[in-house]
């Protein structure tokens, strides 16, 4: 007997079924261990920075205080040449007496006359008390000069740091610098080669899944050809949803049987097919969503795309925006053309996204909802960007109010 009414299609779930509690483990936990282990890296690596530091940092200090100590006896000695009773040759014991000095710039100004050593001095004499004197006193702003009795008056000893000094407080930074791009060049080959082994991954198993699904899929168009042959028995629209869901799975099938491969683009009636698969999903989620879709391009316009690698980005952002408004608010779908570019922003009332987590929605992992994988962003984004050559972004959000997604196309 006939059936009088047809049975409702079902409602899409844009949650998997999976158990919460291994949903999060494989998702959220893993991503917060990951970026735990990097939070630990990088404490390991200021603890072992600071340690560095300190210790060249004492060595310096210790040298720093020879070197003083070095100059002070210099000043000592000279002071006793210049002071002793019996007659000395002054110039042989300030050339000779700290000989062992071979690289601590030090001069000496008594009665107006410099005399300097391990300072290249300019060859004509005039130039020579000039340059002197400057020097002695950049020398004065580091280092307080050396009061001296040289019999007559009072003399003055200028010094500065050798030049190994200078260079080993250089060391250290250029040491941290090192380690730095060391280290990052080892993250960048370590994350590539994670992400291409991860990729690998993705890629076998969501093949393995399309192989998977062919065979039931064939047994469900058997049956499908077969329930429309006895229409008296088989309510005609009931066989017609039966076969949009059967031709829904099998554009899942080629979703998954095009990721890691380079995908095709066609010229599609974008807005058309935007419209026509909203229409499809707005039986198959909460019938307490409005949706409301404002289509400015221009009739018959074509656009290059994998329809059914975009039809998948449409239908998890609808999805997410259902359930940001669980499954209560509207639904805003507008698609426009400017300066050779072609927009689609997909908005909701939903609970909105903090502006410091943005980005992160895209992360692979990251997801708000008790269910989920956290891939379906990260998914869409890769197809609009990777693929499409276009962009994917959050262009506004506010938490109670809701979200925008933006995607923007070459035209």
């Amino acid at each position: 007997m006939k059936n009088s009414t047809a049975p409702a299609p079902p409602r899409l779930r844009s949650e998997n079924r999976l158990g919460s509690l291994p949903a999060r483990m494989l998702s959220g936990d893993l991503y917060q261990q990951k970026n735990q282990v990097k939070i630990g890296i990088l404490l390991i690596l200021m603890a072992f920075s600071g340690a560095w530091f300190y210790y060249t940092n004492t060595l310096i200090a210790r040298l720093e205080s020879h070197e003083e100590e070095e100059v002070r006896l210099y000043a000592e000695s000279l002071e006793y040449a210049l002071t002793s009773p019996v007659e000395t040759d002054v110039n042989f014991f300030f050339d000779k007496v700290v000989k062992i000095n071979t690289e601590i710039p030090v001069i000496y100004e008594y009665q107006g006359q410099y005399q300097a050593k391990n300072i290249v001095e300019p060859e004509n004499p005039a130039e020579k008390i000039a340059f002197l004197k400057q020097k002695a006193q950049e020398f004065e702003t580091a280092h307080p000069p050396i009061e001296i009795d040289g019999g007559l008056g009072k003399g003055y000893i200028y010094f500065s740091h050798s030049f190994l000094f200078t260079q080993l407080q250089y060391y250290p930074v250029m040491m941290l610098l090192g380690l730095l791009v060391f280290g990052y060049l080892a993250y960048l080959a370590f994350s590539a080669s994670r992400r291409s082994e991860q990729n690998r991954v993705w890629v076998g198993l969501a093949k393995e899944t399309a192989h998977q699904l062919g065979t039931p899929l064939s047994g469900l168009k058997g049956w499908v050809e077969y329930f429309k042959t006895d229409p008296d028995r088989y309510e005609t629209e009931f066989v017609l949803e039966v076969e949009k869901d059967v031709e829904r799975l099998e554009t899942i099938t080629a979703r998954f049987s095009n990721i890691g491969s380079v995908p095709t683009l066609h010229p599609e009636p974008l807005a058309q097919h935007v419209e026509q698969f909203v229409d499809y999903l707005k039986r198959r989620v909460s019938s307490k969503i409005k949706w409301n879709v404002n289509n400015e391009i221009p009739a018959g316009k074509m656009i290059p795309v994998n329809r059914n690698l975009f039809e998948w980005v449409v239908e998890n952002l609808c999805k997410n925006a259902v359930d940001a408004m669980e499954g209560i608010g509207e639904l805003r779908i507008h698609l426009w053309e400017k300066a050779g570019q072609t927009y689609i922003d997909i908005s909701d009332t939903g609970k909105g996204i903090p502006k410091s987590q943005w980005k992160q929605v895209f992360n692979p992992g990251f997801s708000t909802k008790k269910r989920g994988w956290g891939l379906g962003l990260t998914l869409a984004k890769r197809i609009i960007e990777n693929y499409h050559r276009g962009r994917l972004f959050v262009k506004a959000s506010e938490p109670g109010k809701g979200t925008t997604f933006r995607i923007t196309l070459p035209s």
